[in-house]
């Protein structure tokens, strides 16, 4: 493990989640989990449905608030995120089900992503006007280097409910890199797709993570993916850990084997 970290400048923890629980009425969504993530690394979470994972993802971007535990980003010690502070400190999500704005277009869509960092009053923006146009024009450079990036420069003012499903899921990939991350949560970036359009998405990921140098934590479903691009893998089964470490470590782990396979009679 050792040597996979170092040869990819894997970092030291950059977040650190701390014996989290989470019900809803009497349902437990997370019992006690704790793992961290470390900066610059592709770290997966898997289970069976239901297991967690998206409560999981949630609770690190403020969508839902823990009754136990603690959330630890960059040394700083939080009882719980809001949405608002993650997404400010860093912490951009795309979701299961897409949510792009549909009568919208691509560039459009992607602009939305550049919100937090606009300084210009609503005022500004809205009269089009001195700072509020330069700093559009700025941002609109970002966004293109995104689209760019992507490789959708064809469909840059295609309103995105006409395109196909892998495209929507790229344009979804573009507003979150647009927000320039620290740590990009992706839920099942690639439900759905074909081969080809999955074999894409990875190269995406993988770049993203390598060029951009953004620390990953991905929910997927296809264990090829995961254990292809992941540095380290935390499997979740009826809201409670039964396994952490290294794609190796994890493929071998007999409890992961039977929540997925089954136990044998």
């Amino acid at each position: 493990m050792q040597s996979q970290l170092s040869s990819r400048n894997i970092g030291e923890v950059i977040l650190d989640l701390r014996n989290i629980s989470l019900s809803f009425g009497g349902v437990r969504a997370l019992t006690d989990i704790s793992f961290d993530v470390r900066e610059h690394e592709i770290r997966a979470i898997i289970g069976p449905n239901g297991a967690g994972k998206s409560s999981m993802l949630n609770v690190i971007n403020g969508v839902y608030r823990p009754q136990q535990g603690e959330i630890i980003y960059r040394g700083e010690h939080r009882r719980d995120m809001n949405t608002y502070a993650a997404a400010k400190s860093g912490i951009a999500r795309t979701f299961q089900n897409i949510a792009l704005f549909r009568g919208m277009s691509v560039l459009d869509n992607i602009m939305t992503g550049r919100n937090l960092k606009m300084r210009s009053n609503f005022l500004l923006q809205a009269l089009y006007v001195g700072p509020a146009q330069r700093e559009e024009i700025e941002h609109r450079v970002k966004v293109e280097q995104v689209i760019d990036f992507l490789e959708i420069q064809h469909i840059r003012k295609t309103p995105v409910g006409r395109l196909p499903y892998g495209l929507q899921k790229r344009v979804e990939l573009g507003r979150a890199l647009a927000a320039e991350p620290q740590i990009l949560l992706l839920d099942e970036p690639m439900a759905g797709m074909n081969v080809e359009e999955k074999q894409d998405m990875c190269r995406f990921i993988l770049d993203v993570n390598d060029q951009f140098g953004t620390t990953i934590v991905l929910i997927e479903h296809d264990m090829g993916v995961v254990m292809d691009i992941s540095d380290r893998v935390v499997v979740l089964d009826y809201g409670k850990k039964i396994g952490d470490g290294t794609p190796d470590e994890v493929r071998n782990n007999q409890e992961v084997i039977n929540a997925y396979l089954g136990v044998p009679h």
